[in-house]
């Protein structure tokens, strides 16, 4: 067995406490605070969870469920990059490469490679299961949004096209889930929480 393994799988999981202490732009439905990255994580791995019929036949929701544990870990060294920022968008890839390199070698080799092939393979957004947890993780603050009149849209002036542009992976990875966010967001356009794109102003005009 590898030496001071246990050790190191100790080390690692009191540092990714740090986590419960990166807070995101979304608001907590309640409205009382912004959410935390473990917050969402957690509220990710219920959805998958829940929402698993959704996906299709060759999703396998255990490993979704994993990739949501994993998939914000990075943002412990990283930070959090808002879904809109287009400047943060920039240096995420490099500043997130770095951060993985950072904390996944806290633990045993096997588990390293383990946590950072899951979190690449989520971060790429190839594989069934990595787009059906895309569009998961894309969900969840996109419902806080539509139950906190468009709280973190209106902060950073998002528009429903960027809205639907997010959210588009769902249209393949589960259809289901992409028609109740379309619907949804005619209804946020409409109650004035999102700020109209080309896509609904040309609705509204014909």
């Amino acid at each position: 067995m590898e030496e001071n393994r246990l050790k190191r799988q100790i080390d690692f999981i009191m540092e990714v406490d740090r986590m419960k202490s990166v807070y995101r732009r979304t608001l907590l439905v309640d409205r009382s605070r912004r959410e935390t990255d473990a917050e969402h994580s957690w509220h990710f791995a219920l959805m998958a969870l829940l929402l698993a019929e959704y996906a299709g036949p060759d999703v396998k929701p255990d490993r979704v469920i994993r990739m949501a544990l994993v998939h914000d870990l990075v943002e412990i060294y990283a930070g959090d990059t808002f879904a809109y920022d287009g400047d943060g968008k920039k240096t995420q890839h490099a500043r997130e490469q770095q951060a993985a390199d950072r904390l996944f070698s806290r633990l045993p080799a096997d588990q390293d490679s383990q946590l950072r092939a899951l979190w690449e393979e989520f971060d790429a957004m190839e594989t069934p299961d990595a787009r059906f947890a895309a569009a998961i993780d894309r969900l969840q603050p996109f419902l806080n949004n539509c139950l906190t009149e468009g709280h973190t849209w209106k902060e950073g002036d998002v528009t429903s096209d960027q809205v639907r542009e997010r959210l588009s992976v769902a249209q393949d990875a589960a259809p289901a889930l992409w028609e109740l966010s379309d619907s949804l967001i005619r209804e946020c356009v409409e109650k004035g929480y999102l700020r109209p794109g080309e896509a609904d102003r040309d609705r509204a005009e014909s």
